[in-house]
């Protein structure tokens, strides 16, 4: 019943921005009007017209009248016009800056105008449009920059540890150290450009292809040990859900849902901190809570983490390169779900609800 309120106020709103255009146009059509009648009579009230067979030449001279009433009043109306054309003109202008990314440019008018509640509404609708192309645009050339150093690093690493081991001349434990190395960074450019791959691929999918019903907390049992060498080499504490649950969705999709939630909560829990997984399950839905200790995100950015590219940590102390949990909202949008974050002063919890079938 709200919506379909405010549906009607907004029909309302633009209606009557409609008819202040044709007011306009009405406006000017009875200025040529006037001109013409009062051009008339005057001619009349002097003389010059007179009505009868004593005036031969009058509708000679009506017609000249109706032609430069009709000359004035065009020149009036296309000066005059120039008044409500121009904001369109100032519209069209943004819209070109905007096409040739130009992300700065913002829409504002002054006076009456701007006032209507329409022209309000296209404003602040512009306005947001070019905002977030313009962060985009932003999280878009730090994710190049960010990316080509990521994958720079492994690169060099792997290249000089492989130039040391041709060389020869190394103990058995230093080249056993060294290849370890290698498989570790080649590991990392595998993961990189893996989940580079993913995005674009579920960005692509429209629908769900590969749905079956399988068990839930066995996968994300699987999950968890995939990251076994790194939580363990952190010491941390690792809490996984009891019980058994199944759902009905995208196998493999999801097991990418839940291994860059563990992921990055093993990425970014200190030494010694915690992680929990856990399943609660209602008669419609499905939940998984993902919990890290240590690391906090600030509640404006809550949105922004789930955006490409977008990195809470800008600094590039700690892997990754900001794609990873658009992928997760990605998958979550395609299985009808929802996913989000809370995060205070204990840890980081991403919560997502499914639907069992």
């Amino acid at each position: 019943m709200k919506e379909e309120k405010v549906k009607k106020e907004e029909r309302n709103q633009r209606l009557s921005l409609t008819l202040l255009f044709t007011g306009i146009v009405l406006l000017f059509l009875i200025a040529i009007l006037i001109i013409f009648v009062v051009t008339i009579f005057i001619l009349i009230r002097s003389g010059v017209l007179r009505t009868g067979d004593e005036s031969p030449n009058i509708y000679s001279i009506l017609v000249y009248l109706a032609l430069a009433s009709l000359l004035i009043g065009s020149i009036l109306a296309a000066t005059a016009g120039r008044i409500p054309l121009k904001p369109i003109n100032k519209i069209i202008n943004a819209m070109n800056r905007l096409s040739r990314g130009d992300f700065r440019v913002r829409l504002s008018f002054r006076g009456a105008f701007s006032r209507h509640p329409t022209v309000r509404e296209f404003t602040d609708s512009f306005n947001k449009m070019a905002q977030e192309l313009e962060n985009t645009e932003l999280l878009r050339v730090d994710f190049i920059d960010s990316f080509s150093h990521e994958f720079k690093t492994p690169i060099v690493s792997i290249a000089g540890f492989a130039e040391l081991l041709r060389c020869g001349e190394l103990d058995k434990e230093t080249e056993r150290e060294y290849l370890a190395i290698i498989e570790k960074e080649s590991r990392r450019l595998s993961y990189m450009a893996t989940n580079a791959l993913n995005l674009s691929r579920v960005e692509k999918q429209t629908i769900l292809t590969d749905v079956t019903e399988y068990n839930l907390s066995e996968q994300l049992r699987l999950c968890v040990l995939i990251f076994e060498d790194k939580w363990n080499e952190k010491n941390i504490d690792i809490g996984v859900c009891s019980g058994e649950h199944t759902v009905k969705a995208s196998e493999k999709l999801l097991e990418q849902v839940w291994i860059n939630l563990i992921g990055n909560a093993v990425k970014f829990t200190p030494d010694g901190g915690s992680v929990g997984v856990d399943i609660r399950e209602d008669a419609g839905t499905i939940t998984v809570s993902v919990f890290n200790s240590g690391s906090r995100i600030a509640p404006e950015n809550y949105e922004r983490v789930f955006t490409r590219f977008y990195k809470e940590d800008v600094s590039r102390s700690t892997e990754g390169n900001g794609i990873g949990l658009s992928i997760v909202k990605k998958i979550v949008d395609l299985h009808h779900g929802s996913v989000g974050v809370h995060s205070d002063e204990r840890g980081t919890t991403f919560t997502v609800t499914l639907p069992k079938k």
